[in-house]
């Protein structure tokens, strides 16, 4: 079995529109995030490939921008190997090594571990009879820096929750602001108003910063409204759900 290598550009461009698909990748990363501790040098993910084929895996480290080709992107650490062939059935280590270059020392930085998964390159009778698609895989790494104050299990009490406009102007939405340093990362926002329950996206929300969760088209900002909503610890487990009461909507 072979590859054709396209160009570091075109791959990409191909493959970001293909990650998300309903379709299995082989290649899977042990764990769904990754903590780097502010006094470790290097931490090391682990993939394996499950499938029945050798695969070729880039990786690469991202800031946030997902379609931001690899050659593109400065961050302060090292990813190798880079590129490697990972066998059926086995695994392969990967370090993330931390430059010289310096962090924030009082907060949480959010940084994004993306694994592209290219299939060996179709024979001339497969290649008639099949669609080939390459896997892309994206977690959060979350760089942690020792002394911080709290605890990251607490800072999703933390939170602070309104209503308010979008920042687009479009619709209002529930806001979460978080005085913590740790990333809070949210796996189940609800609001129930006058007993009718909308399910809203789920995101995180970086230290000092306030993330919004949009109302479904139609619903304006109540007020008063109860919000039940769980985070992700750092194992991937969405917690039991908490809950507030949420009033004084803001129409600005």
């Amino acid at each position: 079995m072979n590859w054709k290598l396209p160009k570091a550009t075109a791959a990409f461009a191909l493959l970001a529109t293909l990650w998300m698909g309903s379709a299995q990748a082989s290649v899977v990363i042990t764990g769904t995030r990754v903590i780097f501790p502010g006094d470790s040098r290097e931490v090391t993910v682990r993939l394996m490939n499950d499938g029945d084929a050798p695969a070729l895996v880039q990786a690469w480290i991202d800031t946030g921008n997902e379609k931001e080709a690899p050659e593109k992107i400065s961050v302060p650490f090292v990813l190798t190997p880079a590129m490697f062939r990972l066998e059926a059935g086995k695994g392969q280590s990967l370090r993330l090594i931390q430059t010289q270059e310096s962090l924030p020392a009082g907060r949480e930085s959010l940084f994004w571990l993306n694994v592209l998964e290219i299939p060996p390159k179709a024979s001339a009778e497969d290649s008639a009879n099949k669609v080939q698609l390459a896997f892309r895989s994206r977690i959060k790494v979350m760089y942690r820096p020792s002394g911080l104050a709290g605890h990251p299990e607490a800072a999703a009490d933390q939170l602070k929750w309104t209503f308010a406009r979008q920042a687009d102007g479009n619709g209002y939405a529930l806001k979460a602001s978080n005085p913590s340093p740790y990333v809070v990362n949210l796996g189940v926002v609800d609001i129930n108003v006058g007993g009718q329950k909308h399910e809203l996206k789920p995101n995180f929300v970086r230290p000092g910063e306030t993330a919004e969760f949009p109302l479904p088209a139609g619903v304006a900002a109540p007020t008063s409204a109860v919000v039940d909503y769980g985070y992700i610890d750092d194992w991937g487990t969405i917690k039991p759900t908490k809950q507030v009461t949420v009033g004084g909507a803001a129409h600005n």
